[in-house]
């Protein structure tokens, strides 16, 4: 059969790019080069890859499947390569990161120092975004995803996974009091998430043994934003421990519930588009990430 890598990286270009004009711009070739590159892939697989809509191109239940194949590949590839590169010469150019503001103001924000001393020559850009990002049309090199995964044409990196609490300052339970079971919570002001809608569900179980789904009082797309809303007195939270743990260690937020709180933890993945010229940078960051976090980033009792 002999599939190319040729033919394996344009497969791969076209599905990250969802078009074979922008596939053969990026990829410095012609449209019928990818074309008929893409036809021999899908002739030598006897199988249909990717399918026409009216407006872009999708992978068909097939094509999911050989894509991680065919990414796996390249990356090996890729890997092999940067590992002679790197005897010769050190990661730089501009590295575009974009991550929720919670993550970037208490994780990757105290390892930039740490970052630029060990790699000077790569140009860090710093976004933060609430929502889910297209790296593509974003411009964004790699992204911080916290919760459930659901774009297969990413690749993904695990970075670890944070335990998710109930939370209030002292100066709210002094005013309105500590809740002591769960249909008490409904007497208080709940601060929740505006979407995703799964962000509102808490880890405690109601009476009917269903996982609690609060109605917020004050909502918002920000998980900082709710965070600074707790500690301002607002109301009651539910937060990751990558953002509050320094709050509960000096007392300036409370756990609730301690012994009823379910064990309900947020994966986060570093996520990106393979590239030859941007990878070297990326492993850079995301290893750099892994060694400041250590084996268990963000796991406590």
């Amino acid at each position: 059969m002999q599939v190319t890598l040729q033919e394996l990286q344009v497969f791969t270009t076209v599905v990250d790019t969802s078009s074979i004009t922008s596939a053969a711009e990026r990829l410095e070739q012609t449209v019928s080069g990818v074309s008929r590159a893409l036809a021999r892939l899908e002739n030598k697989l006897q199988t249909t890859l990717l399918q026409r809509t009216t407006r872009r191109l999708e992978l068909t239940e097939e094509g999911q499947a050989f894509l991680k194949y065919a990414r796996d590949i390249l990356i090996s590839v890729e890997e092999a390569e940067e590992q002679m590169a790197a005897r010769k010469k050190h990661p730089s150019g501009l590295l575009r990161i974009d991550a929720a503001t919670p993550f970037m103001l208490h994780v990757i924000a105290p390892m930039v120092n740490s970052f630029r001393t060990k790699y000077p020559q790569i140009e860090l850009e710093l976004n933060s975004n609430e929502g889910i990002t297209d790296l593509i049309e974003k411009r964004t090199d790699v992204a911080i995803r916290i919760g459930k995964l659901q774009d297969s044409t990413l690749y993904a990196r695990p970075i670890g996974s944070s335990r998710v609490r109930i939370l209030a300052s002292p100066g709210y339970l002094q005013q309105h009091g500590t809740p002591e079971d769960v249909e008490q919570l409904a007497q208080h002001t709940l601060l929740g998430f505006t979407k995703p809608e799964s962000l509102n569900k808490w880890p405690l179980y109601e009476q009917s043994g269903d996982i609690l789904h609060i109605k917020p009082t004050i909502t918002s797309s920000s998980g900082e934003t709710l965070r600074q809303l707790a500690l301002s007195d607002a109301g009651i939270v539910c937060l990751s421990d990558f953002m509050t743990q320094r709050d509960r260690q000096a007392g300036r937020l409370v756990q609730l519930f301690s012994s009823k709180t379910l064990d309900m933890k947020q994966s986060i993945n570093a996520v990106y588009y393979r590239n030859t010229a941007l990878s070297s940078r990326i492993t850079s960051f995301i290893n750099h990430i892994l060694e400041e976090l250590g084996d268990q980033p963000f796991d406590e009792v």
